[in-house]
């Protein structure tokens, strides 16, 4: 962008590669700056939402938190309006489908005085017209020379050379994607395996004719991504990629959440086992990505998402309609109830990010099997909502902040599988529990406002539980209500004060299927707790603002029913441990424990006062001596606010997967465990991120060689 230019516009029709662009300019000026302070992605989409674009420019220029969120939205436009005039930025705008003005949003315009750049997608030349852009940057559909050697690199030489005639019959393949890259992408990947003329013949009598149905670009490009979509292999898959289509454009679907909707479903058989069903769901997932029909990601919280391309989200709903009109219906951010013709034909519905408060009237649905209605403002249904809906198997309302009661007559619905009411105000759990006989799942993560959840062994097939964060008084009564859930497979729980803490880590039952343990708020003496070697399932491990001291390996003993510390540990276990987030611990002075969990891949420690050691030596002395090598899969690490951390290990370690380290507030963490080899080789494969610079001057470095290659992959923040 020129220095004069301070608004920049990039439009054409959907999948010719404008985000891609955006993104090659995102990623170029976040890896070398060019003297912007701040560059800022923000994703905009079809439905403009001013408060979810605001709130995510503050968090990426580190203005979130508490304090923000109780600010009201025009001290918010003030707020990031006065801090960003005094600085320079790069904003990129991805997908406008309107005028955003970007006072409203607290964006100073752009101007050759303060040399900040605005970028956006649109597909519409009015968008740029509007937004001040005089000479907007147009992407075309490739020419067909462009075209087929973008083809010929999705098909790959193997395919093409497997016989003569193929790359003729390629050329008209490709042709039939009229130069769109995201249809040459994807028919492209499908192609590759297709290695004889039968099967290409057949492709080009498949695009033609549905190409001949339809007028217009659009139609012209959704029987092409089609084509990927009757490639897929099994109707299952093909009902788990319609499923997508229920969230909203660009929205970030996690990856554990949608296999629930899978399995709760009953797309996926989950029959034989949670773990193994969610096993198949990943295939799944991966499948369709490399199908290019899904895209993947992962979000702020480390967690794995994926979402769909706007043009695939289009044909992914006009596929679902053609099988069967009013089967999907899909209105987000919708007032009240829509008008459907047919509501006895309607199986899945999503309502998602809703603006009522209640719902008029009671749709008979009998097919209905999902309904979505997370993410809104609902407070309360009538009261024969449910009873109409004998087929419900999923059912979302999280997220609705003025639902403080669970509706009546959900425990009527004897189909329902899956019930999430997280993030929501509830007091108490829904009446009758013992009359969801079939639910599988249960989400009530969150609800703070949550007083007990007496009863809830009731919930005899129950094989998955979230607890996460829930506001109710964890006491024996509570352990042995959920030890006595049978079938209860994974467990997310969150456990404060020490007695409590106690009782659940000596539970055999309890741990064993436990997947993600927070210990939060235990405000007092500091003490020692084991973690049980027999949690195997254990993914997640988060202790925050405890006094927790030391944190060991230990075995339960079923007859005491407490948890007996091991002493000089020797072997590998917590074989499932990924993420460890330590944060706001005052008491912990080391966290050998970790050296005993192989398949760590993030650890996060913040605003731990005491901590000297991350292994420390002479603990660690077994484990050394019996050939264990730290963190084998380790790929990010976040230390901050650690004032007295002075070693992470006394040796360099070969961290074959690290990508990167963020060492901020430590000035006595003078040496860091690397050598030449350590860490991921290659361009930009490994990042060292610091805050101050008379820190990274005074790192002792392993050797001349350890300081010359990491010195070159450091970015100060």
């Amino acid at each position: 962008m020129k220095d004069e230019v301070g608004i920049m516009g990039i439009h054409g029709m959907g999948g010719v590669g404008k985000t891609t662009l955006l993104k090659q300019l995102n990623n170029r000026f976040s890896d070398e700056r060019h003297g912007f302070e701040f560059v800022i992605w923000v994703v905009v989409s079809k439905e403009l939402e001013i408060d979810k674009i605001i709130n995510e420019i503050a968090q990426k220029v580190r203005l979130g938190g508490e304090e923000w969120k109780q600010k009201e939205k025009r001290q918010k436009d003030d707020v990031l309006y006065n801090f960003l005039r005094k600085r320079r930025f790069v904003l990129f705008l991805d997908d406008l489908w309107e005028k955003v003005d970007l006072a409203e949003i607290g964006i100073p315009i752009p101007t050759t005085q303060n040399r900040c750049k605005v970028a956006f997608t649109t597909r519409s030349q009015e968008v740029c017209a509007r937004m001040g852009v005089e000479n907007p940057m147009e992407i075309k559909c490739l020419g067909e020379n462009d075209a087929f050697g973008f083809f010929k690199k999705k098909v790959g030489q193997t395919t093409l050379q497997s016989d003569p005639e193929i790359p003729k019959l390629a050329r008209v393949v490709a042709k039939k994607c009229r130069g769109l890259p995201l249809a040459l992408d994807v028919v492209g990947e499908t192609m590759s395996c297709k290695r004889t003329t039968q099967e290409w013949l057949h492709a080009i009598d498949v695009l033609t004719s549905y190409a001949r149905e339809f007028s217009g670009m659009e139609d012209k490009i959704l029987p092409l991504l089609k084509y990927s979509y009757d490639n897929l292999k099994g109707n299952h898959v093909k009902s788990c990629f319609l499923y997508c289509a229920l969230f909203p454009e660009d929205f970030k679907i996690s990856k554990e959440k949608l296999i629930g909707y899978w399995i709760s479903e009953g797309i996926i058989d989950g029959s034989k086992g949670i773990e193994r069903a969610e096993n198949m769901g990943y295939e799944i997932i991966g499948s369709l990505v490399r199908a290019s029909l899904l895209m993947e990601d992962v979000d702020w919280h480390a967690m794995d998402i994926v979402y769909m391309h706007d043009v695939v989200h289009e044909m992914a709903l006009w596929i679902a309609s053609y099988q069967q009109k009013d089967a999907f219906v899909v209105h987000p951010l919708f007032y009240g109830m829509p008008k459907i013709k047919n509501w006895s034909a309607v199986r899945r519905m999503s309502l998602m990010g809703n603006k009522a408060q209640s719902f008029f009237g009671s749709p008979e649905c009998p097919q209905l099997t999902t309904l979505l209605l997370q993410q809104g403002k609902l407070a309360k249904f009538p009261s024969r909502f449910f009873k109409l809906m004998p087929s419900l198997l999923v059912l979302d309302l999280s997220e609705n902040k003025k639902l403080s009661e669970a509706p009546d007559g959900i425990s009527k619905v004897g189909s329902l599988k899956y019930l999430n009411l997280s993030y929501t105000p509830i007091r108490d759990l829904p009446k009758d529990l013992q009359e969801f006989e079939k639910l599988i799942h249960l989400d009530i993560s969150e609800t703070r406002q949550l007083l007990s959840i007496s009863g809830i062994s009731s919930l005899y097939n129950l094989k998955v539980l979230n607890l996460y964060r829930s506001g109710f008084s964890w006491d024996l009564d509570t352990v042995e209500e959920l030890e006595a859930l049978e079938h209860l497979e994974v467990l997310t729980a969150s456990v404060s004060v020490l007695p409590r803490v106690e009782q659940f880590l000596s539970s055999q039952k309890l741990t064993s299927c436990t997947r993600s343990l927070d210990i939060w708020n235990s405000n007092q003496e500091p003490y020692e707790i084991a973690l049980p070697v027999t949690m195997e399932k254990l993914r997640v491990f988060c202790i925050e603002s405890c006094t927790i001291s030391e944190i060991k390996m230990g075995r339960i003993c079923t007859k005491s029913k407490t948890v007996t510390p091991l002493h000089n540990p020797t072997t590998p276990c917590f074989s499932s441990l990924s993420k460890v987030y330590i944060l706001a611990c005052n008491c912990l002075r080391e966290l050998t424990l970790l050296m005993f969990a192989p398949s760590l891949k993030r650890l996060v420690v913040r605003y731990a006062n005491q901590l000297e050691d991350v292994i420390n030596k002479e603990k660690a002395c077994e484990g050394e001596k019996s050939g264990i090598i730290p963190f084998p899969n380790l790929n990010c690490i976040v230390f901050d606010g650690l004032p007295k951390l002075k070693n992470i290990h006394w040796s360099p370690l070969p961290f074959p997967c690290l990508k990167r380290i963020d060492v901020f507030r430590c000035p006595n963490l003078r040496k860091l465990p690397l050598d030449s080899r350590s860490g991921m080789h290659g361009e930009n494969a490994f990042t060292l991120r610091y805050t101050e610079k008379e820190w990274i001057d005074g790192v002792e470095w392993e050797d001349e060689a350890t300081k010359t290659r990491f010195l070159l992959s450091t970015l100060q923040v």
